[in-house]
């Protein structure tokens, strides 16, 4: 097997790290017990936090043992963003999203084997955690100038806001959270994003000074484009792995829109392709651009991978359906109101609302005269199917999976309507 250091770096998966020597020998000698943290911030993680899930796997797959830690403690306090404070949650909202972290992080990591992941909830430790404790056994250890020289907690001095003590002390529960798994597990590297190298090191430091033992940290670079601007926002948002809050179709369609710059980075960055497949695809990215293999495959590697084979079936399939030959009706519904979820829309009357009526509701023709020319005209279609008739009215028979209808004028001005509650 390769060096996993050479590995993660080829793949530009290596920001930050401890003594890059010790670390490669550890990682040699392993197993090596691993984690990284995911604080419950919102009901699902994003792309970013993909990154560091798919760093766990590569782990994971040479052979170290990884601790997935969801923060149920953590979550509670908010680690300090560099703009301004956290709206702090209920207790029983982060509690049901650091349910649904643990749901989405366990389809990456594996459980069973020589080398099975481990899920945890630094509420375990942190809940019994008295304030005696907290500023006598903990707080001796951390100094003052180093807390405030992160880059978070500087930045936030300087504002207007300021920071407050909740925030500040955030980065002492981190670091105990790595003391209390080297404690109960053996674990000596933590891994995560470059922007919590402050963080990571606390810990490090910590254990140091504590239990007089080395360990290692390394941390993933923020991934960004080609041109330097950030990654990572669809219509709706953030890239969201829950389903519900972005469907597998539109997950797909970001993928499917990485620009030629930067997808052999992000084939890399967001895949398990070997290096063959993926230089293979680079030659396709240089000769011949217009095709669009590269994203093709980016798109399918990384939906495959959050959403599963059904999901990329069923999304492909809306796709040669919407813009293709494919049959509408062989896309479940849940997928096609995904797919269709920012087109312009109308709402339909079964027995009573024609096409001409949806062409203008959806700001396609302004007014009747001209929709009824476009449908004589062979312009118009309903469900992929070329409509001559103005008069054509919407049948039950028309309605689709999801409980709606598609209609086009012309090859690319796709619309849906849905049906009148």
């Amino acid at each position: 097997m390769a060096d996993i250091i050479d590995e993660l770096e080829w793949r530009g998966l290596l920001a930050q790290h401890t003594d890059l020597a010790k670390l490669r020998e550890a990682l040699a000698n392993g197993p090596v017990t691993f984690y990284c943290g995911f604080d419950p911030t919102a009901a699902s993680l994003h792309h970013g936090h993909l990154v560091q899930v798919l760093m766990m796997r590569h782990l994971q797959k040479a052979g170290h043992r990884p601790i997935a830690l969801v923060g149920g403690a953590t979550g509670l306090i908010g680690d300090p963003r560099m703009t301004a404070e956290r709206q702090l949650q209920p207790k029983e909202v982060v509690a049901g999203w650091v349910e649904r972290l643990r749901g989405q992080i366990s389809r990456f990591l594996d459980f069973e084997g020589d080398n099975p992941a481990i899920m945890v909830n630094n509420m375990d430790w942190i809940q019994d955690l008295g304030a005696i404790e907290l500023l006598r056994d903990l707080g001796k250890n951390f100094r003052m100038g180093t807390m405030l020289s992160k880059d978070a907690v500087a930045r936030r001095l300087k504002s207007e806001e300021g920071i407050s003590y909740t925030e500040f002390s955030y980065q002492i529960l981190q670091a105990y959270d790595f003391l209390q798994l080297y404690r109960r597990y053996g674990c000596t590297l933590e891994t995560g994003g470059n922007d919590q190298w402050g963080n990571l090191v606390g810990g490090m430091d910590l254990i140091h000074k504590v239990e007089g033992k080395d360990v290692h940290v390394m941390t993933t670079p923020l991934i960004t484009k080609a041109d330097g601007s950030k990654f990572g926002k669809s219509e709706g948002g953030a890239i969201w792995l829950d389903p519900e809050m972005l469907s597998p179709y539109e997950f797909y369609q970001f993928w499917l829109g990485a620009e030629d710059a930067d997808v052999v980075r992000f084939l890399k960055v967001f895949t398990f392709l070997s290096r063959e497949e993926i230089e293979a695809l680079a030659v396709e990215v240089a000769e011949r651009p217009h095709k669009r293999e590269a994203q093709k495959a980016l798109a399918a590697e990384v939906t495959r991978l959050v959403h599963g084979q059904e999901a990329l079936d069923q999304v492909l399939a809306a796709t040669e359906a919407l813009w293709g030959s494919g049959d509408l009706r062989q896309v479940d519904g849940k997928t096609l109101k995904g797919a269709t979820a920012h087109l312009p829309s109308a709402t339909v009357e079964i027995g009573k609302t024609n096409l001409v009526d949806l062409l203008i509701t959806a700001g396609f023709e302004k007014g009747r005269g001209a929709a009824m020319r476009t449908i004589k005209n062979g312009g118009a279609y309903l469900n992929n199917q070329k409509v001559t008739d103005p008069d054509r009215l919407i049948t039950s028979e028309d309605v689709l999976p999801g409980s709606l209808v598609l209609f086009r004028k012309g090859k690319r001005n796709l619309a849906v309507a849905y049906l009148q509650k």
